[in-house]
Order: C-alpha cells, then structure tokens, then sequence
C-alpha cells in the first residue's frame, strides 16, 4: 500500500504498565500501622502488557472495526491513536487530523455550556472559529439539544453528553473519526442515526472511521475490515466477514463437531438439578460444515438426577450477531431413569438456512405452548456451524447478501393473470386493487 493511500499505519506498538501488588488493609488505621512499621518498603511490581507488537494499516476513506473481548486492548491502542497516551514503543503514523469519541464527557468542561463546549472541541480539533460556526446548526440539530445549549454540560444526562459529542466529532470535518461503543450509552434510536452517520462520512466523504464495539451486528453492517485483538495481539485482520466467525467461534468455544458441555455456560428457568446435558455433537460428520440442503443430524447427550416419566428436547438457532433464526420444541415423549444417562438424535432437514456462521442453544425440560415450558438444563452458545453457498448449474456459488435474511425461501410459483383466469381469480385481484 503506498503512503499516499494510507489512513492509519501502526507498527510493532507496545504498551506496557506497571500493577503494583500491595498487602490489603481494611482500616485507613491499619495502613497507617504498616506505613509505620516498614516506612521504605516498596510494594512488589508486576508489568502487565496491554498491547504487544500490534501492527496494522488502514487505507483513507476505509471503514475498520476493532472486536476483542473485554481486556483485550480495545481502548488502549484507541488512546494511543487519540494521543491521549504514548505508546511504550513501536510506531504510529496518523495521516489527517482525528476527532475522537471514547468516554462520555471525554474533552468537555463540565462548567462549560454545550455551545461553549462545542466551541471548546471544535478549537481542540484545530478547527477556525468560522468553520465551527458553518457546522454549528448542524451539530445542535444532530444532537437534539436546542433547548439545553446554554446549560452547563455537568448537568446533562449521560445520553446527551453522547449525542453532542458524537455530534460534535463527526461535524467537525476530522479525516479520521475513532468511535468507542460509548454510543451503547444512547437509545436504539441514536444509535441507528450514528450509524448512518458514520455510513455517510466514510462513504459519501471518504473519510476514515475506526469503531469499537461488541455488537457484531453493527460491526458486520458499517465496516468493511475488521481487526480482532485478544489479549493485546492482533489475531486476525481482514475482511469484517472473515474476521467475525473467528472472534465469535472463540466467544463459544472450540468449533470442533463434538462438545462436551459439562462445563458450558448456562441458564436456567426452571428446576435446575433434575437433568443436565452432558455433550452435544453433529452426527456423522468430520466438520462443522453444511451444504445448503443438508440436514442437521445432532446427537444430544443427558443425564438424569431423578426419575423423569417425560421431557423434551428444545433448540434455537442463532446467526453470528445474536440473532435467532427459528425454534423448535419437540413432544414431551421422552423419558429416563433416575442415575441414567443416555444419549437422542435430533434430525432436522428443509431448514432452508442462507450461507452464513450460526450457533446452537439446546434445552432439555418439560411443558407446551399452552401450559408454558419448565427447563430442567439450557445450554447456549454453542455448536458454531457453517452453511455453505448452493451452487449454481455452472458450478459457481450463489451470492447471499445478509440484509435478505437468513432464510431462503422456495422459488414461488408466478404466472401473470389474464382474462383467461377463472372468475372468482380476476375478482381478488379487482378487489386488491380499491376497484
């Protein structure tokens, strides 16, 4: 990539702090008594390493998300960007000038009106008086705050601190906006208005956006790459749709085609303790990859705490982003021994899933949609799997675009009525006209 072409380039970063591991008192007294006692003793050190050789490049105009669990260097390597804080070595490159949006009230006064704070960011940023003036309706119209604009900003709602200082970062014409997921702060609503914001300034005016966040939904939506951090080391950077089945797959585990489950995470609603799922696994298979008509064949493994005369088996798929995509609640006609384990073989085929990255959560209990369900165990977030594109008759996979949903449904049947249609035909479609 030449320089020219270049947003962001980080290279071999490190960030390095130093955790002190002093003896714990529980009294202002007791501190004082050991003060005291060992006045030139220094508290033991150890060096905790936020990031470590973290390198990267982002071009100008891209748009380029950062996922990781929590810890993982997120917001570290965001203030190293910001320059609010010196890397401990390597090197960052940052060709333009960068609004910033990581913590709520960062760079505002809170003695300060939101007119003079707007001011106030818009001189931080290095912006003339007259280009924060040509901004400045927008921005209020933005951030819906007309009626408080000469309030102090400490006594804002933490949404409003968020709505003007996005507002503000992204008015103020910055060739690189770096967003945190301070925006989960503000309503469904903002969030989806920032959204289209970002869209609009990397795609109609070409500027460059980092963005932070555990929605992988927006994530998937807004970036085109992706950088996946996990403690302090760069995993993966690529295409957001190639980066996001990795950092989901490790938020659930091994992708292996067997679970032992025994340890998974859980969540009850019912009696916990009568049964409990031990291990899951796709039937009959060496991977955890699915054509498109293939059935799913899970083999579900329990064992029983008591005598239990009947029970069922339920599942929900999820894509990648959380979202589930249908259900089922088998019949209540199973049954096991108290001590027993035993394992059932779940067949599911004619899902008509789209290609994509889905994941399992499996549940074992009793009830029906009339009396309501009692879970005795429910397993979530596990058995990611892969749907494959279907090919076409050339041989060539079928392109699927995730706004479609994740669904494909059957091709429909389509003839155009004429006035050959039979009578009671042709008086519908009167009808569904107004006529």
């Amino acid at each position: 990539m030449s320089k020219s072409d270049l947003a962001i380039s980080v290279r071999s970063v490190c960030k390095q702090y130093q955790i002190a591991h002093d003896e714990k008192h529980y009294t202002l007294a007791e501190a004082w008594l050991a003060k005291a006692k060992h006045p030139f003793r220094r508290a033991p050190r150890e060096t905790f390493n936020a990031l470590q050789d973290v390198s990267f490049e982002v071009k100008k105009g891209d748009v380029v998300g950062i996922i990781g669990r929590n810890g993982a260097g997120k917001s570290t390597l965001l203030k190293i960007l910001s320059r609010i804080t010196e890397p401990s070595s390597g090197q960052i490159d940052l060709y333009g000038r960068v609004g910033s949006l990581l913590e709520v009230g960062t760079g505002f006064h809170p003695e300060l009106t939101g007119r003079e704070n707007i001011f106030l960011n818009g001189a931080i940023l290095g912006m003339k008086r007259q280009e924060i003036a040509r901004q400045f309706d927008a921005i209020v119209a933005f951030a819906e705050i007309e009626k408080f604009l000469d309030t102090p900003v400490k006594r804002y709602s933490s949404g409003m601190y968020v709505r003007l200082a996005f507002a503000v970062a992204a008015h103020l014409n910055p060739e690189i906006l770096i967003v945190d997921e301070v925006l989960a702060v503000g309503d469904a609503q903002f969030q989806k208005k920032c959204l289209g914001k970002m869209k609009e300034v990397s795609q109609g005016e070409g500027r460059t956006v980092l963005f932070v966040s555990h929605n992988m939904a927006a994530i998937q939506q807004l970036t085109k790459h992706a950088v996946y951090l996990q403690a302090g080391k760069v995993v993966c950077h690529d295409a957001t749709e190639k980066v996001v089945p990795l950092y989901l797959n490790a938020m659930r585990g091994d992708s292996a085609i067997v679970a032992d489950v025994e340890f998974a995470r859980r969540r009850y609603q019912g009696e916990p303790g009568f049964m409990r799922i031990t291990k899951l696994g796709f039937a009959e298979k060496d991977s955890n990859l699915f054509e498109n008509d293939e059935p799913i064949v899970l083999n579900v493994s329990v064992r029983a705490e008591v005598n239990i005369p009947s029970f069922r088996i339920s599942m929900t798929i999820f894509r990648q982003d959380e979202t589930p995509v249908g259900s089922f609640f088998g019949p209540t006609t199973l049954a096991i021994a108290e001590g027993k384990s035993a394992t059932f073989q779940v067949h599911l085929s004619d899902l008509r899933l789209a290609e994509g990255n889905y994941y399992l959560g499996i549940a074992v209990g009793t009830g029906n949609d009339a009396g309501g369900f009692k879970d005795f165990d429910i397993v979530v977030d596990v058995m990611p799997f892969t749907v494959l594109a279907p090919a076409t008759e050339d041989g060539a996979k079928c392109a699927w675009s995730g706004i479609w949903g994740a669904i494909r449904f059957p091709t429909p049947v389509i003839h155009e009525l004429t006035g050959d249609e039979p009578a009671q035909v042709r008086e519908c479609v009167h009808n569904a006209k107004g006529g």
